[in-house]
């Protein structure tokens, strides 16, 4: 069992003790705690606190959130409870209802027994480390009172916004229905179980895609595959694809903030190339400057500097990419795990938005994805991790790694990124799970997987 306890919220595998697993004394916890930081931080202390909640489909996600709910209500907020929702579209609720706050219910990429509670300020966004921090604080020390009987929340329910979320994304500036539709395009939708199901393949024919055929579209929680739209989990939607001779295939995690695409011949387009082709697109549009963090691609600096931008990196994480775009004022931005910002829709990763934009730009190909993917350079990624034992000591190794490699140029912002001329490796420990990621990139893959596995040895020699 594990709970991890972050600036960005809480996440862990349900069931066991309490603070070594998400039980429901830590959900009521970090609820009560993040609840009466909002409370109490408001502008308007007129009126009672509003949060905005919602939840992905998983097992565990309903009874999640009538603790949520029950904690906030306890509190005296009053609660616009979503049910079954996705990440963006909460973070869109949250500032049009002029919510002081959000609550999303999910553990994202991570299997079915986990589960997590993504905090959000007034503007829809994720916290910041100083909020991060404060709740960490007060749920340790059951720093919260609750409401008396005649000042509880109220509770109210609006199953509108999923709806209201794809209306935005059709009146989006650069979404291009027409050129969609005349592409009489087929897909195949992989909705892993989760919420995807009950809006991707809706935009899809909103967008003019008659033709849309879901794989694992139960939204039951009961995960088909392991829910990390990577290469390996996705053989299914591969063989579909293929199989029902589909112009292409799409693929969200479980919270649908990240996406990738399958070609017509079951080949990956690469969720890094997500990110590069829709940015590419945006910049064709407008010149301006691009972010993602320093694990993604080095392909979108290039498609930025020949489009006429800056392109800027950030640490991993989506409240520091937002960070950094806001500083640079970027038009696009993102991560290479397939998460799309656009800041004037939302600063928040939506693959809604994703879909509409990328096939927009695809759509004036005229040719299939295969041949759309050979526009963009044809970098590799070796994405590897390494589990975390207890008392592990992260920061020695690390400091022992830079020594050795003390000659190649070394960036410490977020963990360690040592450069080998063109070639570059990442080491970070994640924010979700108890392990190191080991990132390496090369314009071949033998040299990219071969320099993973390179540092992934030395962490292993090295560790103290």
């Amino acid at each position: 069992m594990a709970l991890i306890k972050s600036i960005s919220g809480i996440r862990g595998t349900i069931g066991g003790k309490p603070g070594e697993a998400l039980t429901a004394i830590d959900v009521v916890k970090f609820s009560a705690a993040f609840g009466s930081i909002i409370s109490e931080s408001r502008a308007n202390k007129s009126a009672p606190a509003k949060i905005v909640v919602g939840r992905d489909g998983r097992i565990s996600g309903d009874m999640v959130n009538n603790l949520v709910v029950s904690s906030l209500i306890s509190l005296g907020i009053d609660v616009i409870d979503l049910g079954l929702s996705t990440t963006p579209t909460v973070e869109i609720a949250t500032k049009a209802e002029g919510a002081d706050g959000g609550i999303i219910i999910t553990a994202s990429h991570n299997p079915k027994e986990w589960n997590a509670l993504k905090l959000l300020n007034s503007e829809g966004e994720f916290i910041d480390a100083t909020i991060g921090e404060e709740v960490l604080s007060r749920a340790q020390k059951e720093e919260f009172n609750f409401a008396p009987v005649d000042k509880l929340g109220r509770y109210s329910t609006d199953d509108t916004y999923l709806q209201k979320h794809i209306d935005l994304v059709m009146q989006y500036s650069l979404t291009n229905k027409e050129a969609i539709e005349k592409r009489g395009f087929k897909v195949v939708v992989d909705c892993i179980n989760s919420t995807g199901a009950l809006i991707v393949p809706q935009l899809l024919n909103a967008l003019g895609i008659a033709e849309v055929i879901i794989i694992n579209g139960e939204v039951d929680g009961k995960f088909a595959h392991n829910p990390e739209p990577l290469p390996e989990h996705l053989t299914s939607l591969s063989n579909e694809v293929v199989k029902q001779n589909a112009d292409f295939g799409i693929a969200v995690d479980p919270d649908v903030d990240r996406l990738c695409f399958v070609c017509e011949d079951g080949s990956m387009f690469g969720e890094e190339y997500t990110l590069v082709a829709v940015a590419d697109y945006i910049l064709s549009k407008k010149v301006g400057n691009t972010v993602s963090n320093m694990s993604s691609t080095k392909a979108l600096k290039e498609i930025t500097h020949k489009r006429g931008g800056e392109y800027h990196p950030s640490a991993v994480g989506e409240v520091n990419v937002v960070t950094k775009m806001k500083a640079v004022n970027a038009v696009i931005g993102g991560e290479g795990n397939g998460g799309i910002i656009v800041p004037d829709f939302h600063y928040g990763r939506d693959a809604l938005i994703g879909i509409a934009l990328f096939l927009s730009h695809f759509a004036d190909h005229k040719r299939g994805l295969k041949s759309f993917r050979r526009n963009y350079p044809d970098y590799f990624i070796s994405k590897n991790k390494l589990e975390l034992e207890n008392g592990y000591d992260v920061a020695a190794v690390f400091d022992k790694i830079k020594a050795k490699y003390k000659n190649n140029p070394i960036n410490t912002e977020d963990g360690l990124k040592i450069e080998f001329d063109t070639d570059w490796v990442h080491l970070r420990t994640s924010n979700t799970e108890p392990i190191i990621r080991i990132y390496a990139e090369s314009g071949f893959e033998t040299t990219a997987n071969n320099i993973a596995k390179r540092l992934m040895a030395d962490i292993k020699e090295l560790k103290v």
